[in-house]
């Protein structure tokens, strides 16, 4: 990889680079986590799942963004989603949105919108049925994210349905569009392309609500909660009294709960990889290593429910390293794999509570 610092200052040289070396730095810059896997997958897929996740943290970016609001959001994400299907435009788009992202916005989403004109070509070299899987992807995710930025999320989504939505056009699409991508790669997997595309919505869902989980203070700065209501109103809390000082036996029974059906959701993620043919390994090593990282990290939640920061469940490079060895060493057993993830997710588990997680969009 260059040594090619990514900034703003350089942008013209950065857009000079060959399209792996381009997308691979922007990546680490928006995706330590995503840099890290998307490097396992096969010659053939690397490219364009790469550029999938550069897609889809340009409508994070716009979703994410303080400075606009629901209606802006809801212009960007449509006009993106036009310059996706068609290839046209990405200039005026950039153009457009960079002048008006904050400086809360970080340094390397602000090069991915002024580099989206590159990023766009490198989208249109793909195969058709590859652009088509992206396309519906952001499509989704453009369509969605808005109906919920127009929502007062001061104290949580309603319900766990809801929730379970809000997933769906994050994340499930996204697990949808890898599932197409890899069915496109080999006939293999193709052949159990109906039950992948279900456990997918899934599997995407299981990371999504790690996320959330962990990013709950980070997100209330920005005075929003992806928590239902109704999860813990069943639990005696309103999450209309949450903040930093929280310190509630309640609140932490809903969040044990919580982290329950992230698990649960995360056993279909592994069921999911399971399908994926034994000897293709840079696919499973690409799921098993967000898994088991998303496993550690809800083992952190669970055990410091009282945390205020998401830096107090962070996984260490020291996790991440072991997860990976781990991984690479039962990554052809399935029989592994399960003995594996059982020993490592037991305590997630909520006594008496049984939720049944969606692998379909509603």
């Amino acid at each position: 990889m260059s040594g090619l610092e990514l900034s703003l200052k350089n942008l013209e040289a950065f857009n000079k680079l060959l399209d792996t070396e381009f997308q691979a730095i922007l990546l680490e810059g928006v995706s330590r986590t995503f840099a890290l896997t998307i490097p396992q997958l096969p010659d053939e897929l690397h490219p364009a799942v790469a550029n999938a996740y550069l897609l889809c943290r340009i409508v994070d970016t716009i979703e994410d963004e303080i400075s606009l609001d629901a209606k802006q959001k809801d212009y960007f994400c449509s006009a993106f989603i036009q310059v996706v299907k068609t290839g046209k435009n990405a200039q005026s788009f950039s153009e457009e949105l960079a002048p008006k992202l904050s400086k809360q916005t970080i340094p390397a989403e602000h090069c991915l919108i002024r580099l989206t004109p590159r990023v766009i070509e490198i989208t249109h070299s793909f195969d058709p049925a590859q652009i088509d899987a992206l396309l519906c992807c952001v499509e989704t995710m453009g369509k969605g994210m808005p109906v919920f930025q127009a929502m007062n999320l001061k104290a949580g989504v309603k319900t766990m349905a809801d929730m379970d939505n809000y997933c769906y056009y994050v994340a499930g699409c996204v697990g949808e569009m890898l599932a197409k991508l890899f069915c496109h790669y080999s006939a293999d997997i193709d052949i159990h392309k109906d039950e992948l595309l279900k456990l997918s919505v899934s599997f995407g869902q299981g990371l999504q609500m790690t996320n959330i989980l962990k990013d709950i203070w980070d997100d209330a700065k920005r005075e929003v909660c992806w928590l239902p209501q109704d999860i813990f109103t069943e639990t005696g809390f309103d999450l209309k009294n949450l903040s930093p000082d929280t310190s509630d036996e309640n609140f932490r029974l809903g969040l044990e709960h919580l982290i329950s059906i992230a698990n649960e959701h995360l056993q279909n993620a592994l069921r999911y990889t399971q399908l994926i043919p034994r000897n293709e390994t840079g696919i499973r090593n690409f799921c098993l290593w967000a898994i088991g990282m998303s496993v550690l990290t809800l083992k952190n939640i669970k055990k410091t429910l009282d945390c205020d920061d998401s830096s107090q469940v962070k996984i260490t490079r020291r996790d991440v390293k072991k997860t990976i060895l781990a991984c690479k060493l039962s990554t052809r057993s399935n029989t592994l794999l399960s003995l594996l993830y059982n020993i490592s997710s037991s305590s997630l588990k909520t006594p008496n509570w049984q939720y049944l997680p969606q692998t379909v969009k509603q």
